[in-house]
């Protein structure tokens, strides 16, 4: 059998051997064997899960990937594959919502959301249904002076208008991008002053992050197919599917 030093697989991924340990220390990856002077003995199959490991960080973090491994280790393939599928299907519907506030957000009239009326003055419930976000979430981003909705002047109630729909809809859209608060209150500003080239620009540089996560999630993927081969998890019908066929006949393609 093929063994492995650890300075092999740290160089390989471009990791520090500490971080091997550390990785065997929270259980994500099988504890290998020691030799008789106490060198960890890694095989093919660490070498699979590291190389699963450092694939699916990137498009789906640590804790999900974590998870994702201990349910391997234990041969619970199905569980670890929905889990990845969930994370998924949460990115299909983040480009989702960015694609569609990239059109609302340039539409000047507004006048509907999903067969849903916007009106001249919103109550902050008709808005929350309108965006489909908790009215505690609006509260908090009025807080952090992202909004400021007017007020009824018979009860002090708040009002929303189509612009902070607009304002909603485009913080939805960053809230889980990487911004500053003020860079931000930036971008929400210039939804007020209609400033549709500078947010079709930050919705556009959204969408290309969701692009490289979905890409960075697809290898991420296709390591952890490698791994469940690799552990003997995959039928050979199911393994086989992942791997050229070139027994094909030639004849019969003529």
């Amino acid at each position: 059998m093929r063994y492995y030093k650890p300075i092999e697989i740290a160089k390989e991924l471009e990791i520090s051997t500490s971080a091997l340990r550390h990785y065997e220390s929270w259980g994500v990856v099988p504890l290998p064997e020691r030799a008789k002077n106490g060198y960890r003995l890694y095989t093919k199959v660490h070498l699979a899960y590291f190389r699963c490991l450092r694939a699916m960080i990137p498009g789906f973090g640590f804790t999900l990937t974590y998870d994702v491994l201990r349910h391997i280790q234990n041969a619970d393939m199905d569980h670890a594959f929905w889990l990845v599928n969930v994370e998924q299907a949460k990115l299909h519907e983040e480009k989702s919502n960015a694609d569609q506030t990239l059109v609302l957000l340039q539409d000047p009239k507004l006048t509907t959301i999903k067969d849903k009326k916007i009106k001249n003055l919103m109550t902050i419930g008709e808005v929350a249904g309108i965006t489909n976000v908790q009215t505690s979430a609006i509260r908090h981003w009025e807080k952090e002076g992202l909004l400021f909705p007017e007020r009824a002047p018979e009860n002090g109630y708040r009002l929303y208008t189509p612009v902070h729909v607009r304002q909603i809809l485009l913080i939805c859209n960053l809230r889980k991008t990487v911004y500053y608060l003020e860079k931000m209150k930036e971008l929400v500003q210039a939804v007020e002053h209609h400033s549709i080239e500078k947010i079709k620009e930050v919705t556009e540089n959204a969408l290309i992050s969701i692009h490289r996560r979905n890409r960075q999630q697809f290898n991420g993927v296709h390591k952890l197919m490698e791994l469940c081969i690799e552990v003997g998890l995959m039928g050979y019908n199911e393994a086989s599917l992942l791997k050229p066929n070139h027994s094909f006949d030639m004849e019969k393609d003529k």
